[in-house]
């Protein structure tokens, strides 16, 4: 068989793993040949496509990023974009094709396999925020990359004496917040799932000092949002938006830090942790989790199931359709918030 393989959206931890894997498992145990698409939905629309031997996946495994590059395309919005990705189809002989991306990346795959494609998704998103499977590789990098980042910044707000606020990624969700927030000891963690009270926020951290704990550590997702109407709506960096839609968000921590230092007059700064979370080695499990989706991604073109993405349920491997991974974002389990809800404060 003669597949292909591209990577959308934002960059993640173990996209390599993903990629590596899938060329390993069909070249071992179907003999097939794969080729790598540069730059996500672009390089398919523009027809840069080169193949991907054993070789070219060598040493990649603890590497970040996606040695194919990626983009934020949306073949939908491009002019002629989906008949160009038929006709690059046919012309490159292509029988399959393996997709890893997010939300967005999925969502075009879904429209594409309802059009004909013969497709296979792969979910990437540091947010953890797609249906259909209980984790997505690249979340637990960026939880372990904020805990460390939470952890140093603990010395600094004891040292100090002062609030520090960290900002993390989570357009819509706060998994990353929630146990990156659980695993640091915060002493509030706020996602966009539930609307910031900055009077709540503060009483927490009032709470907190009337023990005689003098520095207070808040963590606080880039998507979440405050109960006030004057300041209810996303803070964001620019209001340009990208192909799917989304402006780019940032600078709440900056603004709820303002807050609480006029409200209750304690020293507070704030870090954004942004990027950082997204780049560099891969962590054990997401090149684990990563290799072993590539791996059924290959088994599931081998067998003809197309439209459907590869997810970790339990510690299985199964499989879903990809209009339930696309349908619905999935938001943080309520129970785990008030797990940490109890060390607030």
């Amino acid at each position: 068989m003669r597949i292909a393989i591209l990577t959308g959206g934002g960059d993640c931890p173990g996209l390599n793993a993903v990629i590596r894997a899938v060329v390993r498992q069909t070249f071992h145990s179907y003999s097939g040949e794969v080729l790598g698409i540069s730059d996500g939905w672009a390089g398919l629309i523009e027809g840069r496509i080169s193949p991907l031997d054993l070789r070219a996946v060598s040493g990649i495994l603890p590497k970040g990023g996606t040695i194919l590059g990626t983009s934020r395309t949306n073949p939908f919005k491009v002019e002629g974009g989906v008949e160009k990705i038929l006709k690059n189809m046919q012309e490159f002989c292509i029988e399959a094709l393996i997709a890893v991306g997010g939300e967005d990346t999925l969502g075009v795959a879904s429209k594409l396999s309802d059009l004909g494609l013969k497709l296979v998704g792969v979910p990437k998103t540091i947010d953890n925020d797609l249906s259909g499977t209980d984790y997505t590789f690249g979340f637990d990098t960026a939880v372990n990359v904020a805990t460390e980042a939470i952890d140093r910044l603990h010395t600094t707000a004891e040292s100090h004496n002062r609030v520090m606020v960290v900002e993390v990624m989570g357009r819509h969700t706060g998994w990353i917040a929630v146990e990156a927030g659980m695993a640091g000891g915060a002493d509030v963690v706020l996602i966009p799932e539930i609307p910031i009270s900055v009077d709540e926020v503060c009483k927490l951290i009032l709470q907190r000092h009337s023990r005689g704990k003098d520095f207070s550590l808040v963590v606080v997702a880039e998507g979440a949002k405050f109960q006030d109407k004057e300041m209810s709506k996303m803070i964001v960096q620019d209001e340009k938006l990208d192909a799917f839609g989304h402006v780019r968000l940032g600078g709440i921590g900056g603004i709820l830090a303002r807050a609480i230092e006029e409200k209750i007059g304690f020293e507070t700064r704030y870090t954004v942790l942004g990027h950082v979370q997204r780049g560099g080695t891969p962590t054990a499990f997401d090149r684990v989790l990563g290799t072993r989706f590539g791996v059924a991604a290959a088994d599931l073109v081998a067998r003809g199931e197309f439209g459907k993405m590869v997810s970790l349920q339990g510690n299985k491997i199964r499989s879903v359709d990809l209009k339930e991974a696309v349908g619905k974002l999935k938001t943080v389990d309520m129970e785990l918030y008030e797990m940490a809800s109890i060390f607030f404060g």
